[in-house]
Order: C-alpha cells, then sequence, then structure tokens
C-alpha cells in the first residue's frame, strides 16, 4: 500500500523511494539466482553433456543403484550389461553417472 501511494505522488522524491522500496527484492532475487538456479543449470548442463556422450563399454550406475557395461544406446534407451548373460533395458535418463576407474565388481 505504502508503495502504490509513493506511485501516485508526481514529485521525484517517489520515485527515488520507490526504487529504494525495490532494492531489497532485487538483492534477493540476485543473491537466489547465484546460490540456486545458476548452480542448478550447471549440473543439468553436465548430466545432459554424460547422457549425450555414452557409448558402448561405458562402466555406468544407474539411478536404482545399479552398475552395468553399456552394451547399445538409442534416443532414449541404454541396455546394460550386468552380469553375464543378463542385459537389462534402462531409459537413459536414468543413469547418473559414468566410472572411470577399471574397478571390476562382483
Amino acid at each position: 500500500m505504502n508503495t502504490l501511494a509513493l506511485l501516485l505522488q508526481s514529485s521525484s522524491d517517489s520515485t527515488i523511494a520507490f526504487l529504494i522500496n525495490i532494492l531489497p527484492i532485487a538483492a534477493i532475487f540476485l543473491v537466489f539466482y547465484f546460490l540456486v538456479i545458476g548452480p542448478a543449470n550447471k549440473q543439468k548442463r553436465k548430466t545432459q553433456d554424460m547422457l549425450s556422450s555414452l557409448k558402448k563399454g561405458d562402466r555406468v550406475v544407474t539411478s536404482g543403484g545399479i552398475y552395468g557395461t553399456v552394451q547399445s544406446v538409442e534416443p532414449e534407451v541404454v541396455y546394460l550389461k550386468i552380469s553375464d548373460n543378463v542385459k537389462v533395458k534402462v531409459a537413459r535418463s536414468a543413469i547418473t553417472g559414468v566410472q572411470t576407474g577399471e574397478s571390476e565388481q562382483s
């Protein structure tokens, strides 16, 4: 209500007062962007890059905790070999990470 009353006044003091009232809101938005939105966008971009670079032979882990080796890749599906004679069809979005070491788990 106070801001509305300031807008209705026609002097230059009301414009300055309005800017002073808006400044804390703008500052909160900037802090929120740099602490939450920016890092989330960066992480999303990193995940999309990882998913787009999947290839046959990569060792991956799924969101369900299943470790496997990529056998083939389709646009929305990845086929994983999780054991001898056991292959599973997994949504590409379920892949959460690529294993970088050659640590074979039984």
